[in-house]
């Protein structure tokens, strides 16, 4: 099977983060610099990737490792 069509999914935790910071979407947004349209679309799980310069940005702001953001789930077998 080619890399990355194994069923598993990566997941965003971008919520949990905000919540835990007590910062909203909004101002994540301004202080990362990216539309809160591009964040909403991640937070969602709807997006297909994500620029290093963004992630970067938003480990920076979120005072986290890309590992707290990013988590793989893989696919439940059975």
């Amino acid at each position: 099977m080619p890399p990355g069509e194994s069923g598993g999914r990566i997941e965003i935790r971008l919520d949990q983060l905000l919540a835990e910071r007590g910062m909203t979407l909004t101002e994540l947004s301004y202080r990362v610099e990216v539309t809160i349209a591009n964040l909403s679309i991640l937070k969602t799980g709807k997006g297909k990737a994500i620029r290093f310069s963004t992630l970067i940005r938003l480990c920076e702001v979120l005072d986290c490792q890309p590992g707290d953001l990013l988590r793989y789930v893989p696919e439940k077998s059975g």
